[in-house]
This record gives C-alpha cells, structure tokens and sequence, in this order.
C-alpha cells in the first residue's frame, strides 16, 4: 500500500497564503459547492464554463506547497513568456484573447493502451481538483510563487495506461497562426508547434502537475488555457503550455528550445545554480512582482528546493551535462 507522507517543506494552506486571498478563495468554495449538484463528476467544470475566469471546484493540498507568498494574481497574469503570441513579456497579456479555448481536445498517441481524441473534460475525469503552491523558476532567472489548480499528472497517466516500450512522455502546444500572432513572425526561431518531454519516471513523479487554473479560477490564455504542465523543479520552459497532444514514446523526443539551441538549453533543464548558462550566472534569482530600482534577489536553490523529492531521478548522472 501506498502511503504519501508529508514533504518537509509543506505548510498548511493558511500560512501560506494572504488573509484576504485565503477568505476569498473559501467564498469561491461556496459558489463552486453550490453549483456542484449540476456536475456529474466532482471537481470537473462544465463544458459551457470554461471561459477564463470560471470559478473551479478544487481541494487545497497543503502537503504541496511552500513558505513563499504568492505572487499577485495581477503579476501571474500579465509578465509571462509564451512566444506564440510574441517575445515580449506582455505580449501573451495584449495577444492571447485571440485563441480559442473552448471546445478543446487532447490526441493522445503512441506506446498505450487507449490512444484517441479526448475532449478536455474526458481527459481529466473523474480526478478531483487540487491546489498546489509551486515555486516558478525561468531560466531568464526570474521567479514567482504560484497557486495552481490542477490533477496530478502521474493519475492522467495511469488511465491512458502507457506499455513497457513507453520511456518518454512528449507534448505539444497549440500550432494556430490565424489565433497565435508570434507563430506568423517572420522572425521566429521556433519550428511550431513548440514541443516538450519528459522521461517517464519524472512525469509519474508526484510533483508534476497538468494545471487548468490559477487562484481557483481558469487559467487565462496567456498562461496556458486551458490546460498546461506544471514541473516546479526544472525551469519554466519545460512547463509546456496550451497542450494538444501527448505522445509515449520509446525514445527521447526532442524537445523545442533544445532544437533552437542545444548548447545552451538542455533536454533535462534542472534548476542548477551550479551551472551557469553560457550568458548569465544561474547563481541567484529576481522573485517577481520586485522593484526595478530595488529588485528582490535571493539565491536559486538545486532543483529548485525539490531535490527531496525528485534528486533520486537524476542519481549517478553528470547534470552539467543536461543543463
């Protein structure tokens, strides 16, 4: 039998988060239970509400979480790296409203059991909302703090039953130039649509996350709507946004940014303030919202601060080798 046992740095949920964020989101709770007798799966939004915004039925895990107040719902929103809808930091803010999120569906191929097109809501059921307090670590070295709401990636998974040949996890964002501005750049480095991966061991990790919402509520479009991944211990850009399909394979897929630049981002892309990217020290970190004439610099941590749990993935391997 499988036991969970509380990670050392977990705290409970009103120490975590602000007073008045924390009321707030138990009022959310009362709107969301009273609306659940029209849903026929637990924590499972309805199909016509999944506009930007709807308030999600979801249960606070204390036991994933952190020490760290979470960033402003404001600065979550609006400084983000998503280059389908342009480089600058609040492109995706200005641009995003332009895709369409509803319906959404998700191919699932490759080494499984049950391959096929699942409706957003089909994927997901009959799994129960969570939050999750996770710490967001760029590789620009920027960070933020941020309450997810999501399933477990490792339960999606399981039901899609991937076979002996399956090593790999691969996903793949949105390819819609008429919605997606930056993929009509003549500029643009990427070869869309943007891809991702992870080893298999590492997506069945409990700490790998498929969010669909922020602070009890959808995720707007430009932080991945509707649905996204979530690995707090490697650096954003492995958190693959706005996913329409997932692949198990036999092989390591190549992922895009290592495409793009293999010398300076790797397929692995641990958080490792012992390896420097080849322009800029690793060493430290901006944790956002911060001045700019005061900005708040604290040291990154190995792995992000989750080496407890996720250290025994990379045992035996050089990481300076898979920045």
């Amino acid at each position: 039998m499988f036991i969970k046992q509380r990670p050392s740095w977990s705290v409970p949920e009103s120490e975590v988060t602000p007073e008045s964020v924390y009321l707030n989101r138990r009022k959310f709770m009362t709107g969301a239970i009273a609306s659940a007798a029209a849903l026929s799966i637990p924590g499972l939004v309805r199909a016509e509400d999944t506009r930007p915004g709807t308030v999600l039925d979801y249960k606070a895990a204390p036991q994933f979480s952190t020490d760290e107040k979470p960033a402003p719902y404001d600065a979550i929103t609006t400084y983000n790296n998503f280059y389908e809808f342009g480089t600058g930091k609040q492109d995706p803010s200005r641009y995003a409203s332009e895709m369409s999120v509803d319906p959404w569906s998700v191919e699932v191929e490759g080494e499984c059991a049950n391959p096929g097109k699942y409706a957003l809501e089909g994927l997901l059921k009959p799994h129960q909302y969570q939050e999750r307090i996770y710490r967001l670590r760029c590789v620009e070295a920027w960070s933020m703090v941020i309450p997810w709401v999501g399933v477990p990636l490792a339960e999606v998974i399981k039901r899609l039953e991937p076979n002996s040949d399956a090593k790999f996890v691969y996903f793949e964002t949105l390819n819609a130039p008429e919605q997606m501005r930056g993929q009509r750049s003549l500029f643009s480095t990427i070869d869309w649509p943007y891809r991702e991966g992870l080893r298999m061991d590492e997506a069945m990790n409990e700490l790998s996350f498929l969010a669909v919402g922020l602070y009890g509520k959808t995720l707007p479009n430009q932080n991945g709507a509707p649905i996204r991944l979530v690995v707090p211990w490697k650096y954003g850009f492995k958190s693959i946004k706005s996913i329409v399909r997932i692949r198990f394979m036999k092989e390591q897929p190549k992922s895009s940014w290592e495409m793009i630049a293999p010398s300076e981002y790797g397929f692995y892309a641990n958080v490792n303030p012992e390896v420097d990217h080849p322009r800029w020290s690793q060493k430290m970190e901006r944790r956002l919202p911060s001045g700019v004439f005061r900005p708040n610099w604290i040291e990154t941590e190995k792995f992000n601060g989750y080496g407890e749990q996720v250290a025994g993935l990379y045992k035996g391997m050089d990481l300076s080798r898979y920045y």
